[in-house]
């Protein structure tokens, strides 16, 4: 385009970042459609910030479809002026699915590897959470919307366990589980640049790391507000309005030409 506008790649450029244009970058967003958005968001966080009497809130989810994956060569250690290295392609010996149940308030976890995620596996984590929380002790659950969470048969056995009570996200709003937080630790610190011959070494692997997370736990500690993220969510029309004035929308080959005309 630098060429067909007669100008210099360094002065497109420079155009692109007096106009606080980054055409290199692309940042991901979803907004949740969910009609009860504001009310589950208020429940969630109602939760995180000033948690029941006499009661547990433990954030729960799958982190499904682990893969086993082994290097299709053997790594050079890390070494001074050397990187660990690692191959770029791998061999498959399979997945597991992670369940885990994070404490908010003492940041323990109860995890479980099972080989799939379907209601029978939900109900039998369940139970374990049963087993391992005080009989006393309420249990107030924040799960996504995922089905095998609601299927008749977990709805069958919650009906026959009153201390469990389920705390539903709004939908494509995964960030509101604090679950998701421990997932990305055990993703970067364990999984991700490990080598796996089996699913059995993979499951031994991910024990291991809960095993010592719970010996030293780390709280994740909510801190914005449900009004701050609503307000965040739902900007008001008036300063929308005002943006869109300030900063017309308009095409980028538009935008270099009006430029490129300060250069003639």
């Amino acid at each position: 385009m630098a060429v067909e506008m007669g100008i210099s790649p360094s002065s497109v450029g420079r155009i692109w970042a007096e106009a606080g244009l980054e055409p290199h970058l692309v940042r991901r967003f979803k907004i949740s459609n969910d009609p009860q958005f504001e009310e589950k968001v208020t429940d969630v966080v109602g939760l995180y910030m000033n948690p029941p009497d006499r009661a547990l809130v433990r954030c729960v989810d799958e982190k499904s479809q682990i893969q086993a994956l082994d290097r299709t060569q053997p790594g050079l250690p890390l070494k001074k002026g050397r990187a660990a290295t690692l191959t770029h392609d791998y061999k498959r010996h399979g997945t597991t699915t992670l369940f885990a149940a994070l404490d908010v308030k003492s940041g323990l976890v109860i995890g479980e590897c099972q080989p799939r995620h379907r209601a029978k596996e939900f109900i039998r984590f369940l139970k374990k959470i049963d087993r391992c929380v005080k009989k006393h002790l309420d249990l107030h659950l924040v799960l996504d919307n995922y089905g095998t969470h609601k299927t008749p048969e977990v709805k069958a056995w919650l009906a026959k366990h009153p201390r469990f009570k389920l705390h539903f996200t709004p939908t494509s709003a995964s960030w509101l589980n604090l679950v998701e937080r421990f997932f990305a630790e055990i993703t970067n610190k364990r999984i991700r640049r490990g080598t796996f011959g089996s699913v059995a070494e993979l499951k031994d692997a991910i024990h291991d790391y809960l095993d010592r997370h719970n010996a030293d736990p780390k709280t994740f500690v909510w801190t914005k507000t449900a009004d701050a993220i609503l307000t965040k969510r739902a900007p008001s029309p008036r300063r929308s309005r005002s943006c869109q004035e300030r900063v017309p929308s308009v095409g980028l080959r538009t935008l270099v030409s009006r430029l490129a005309n300060q250069f003639k």
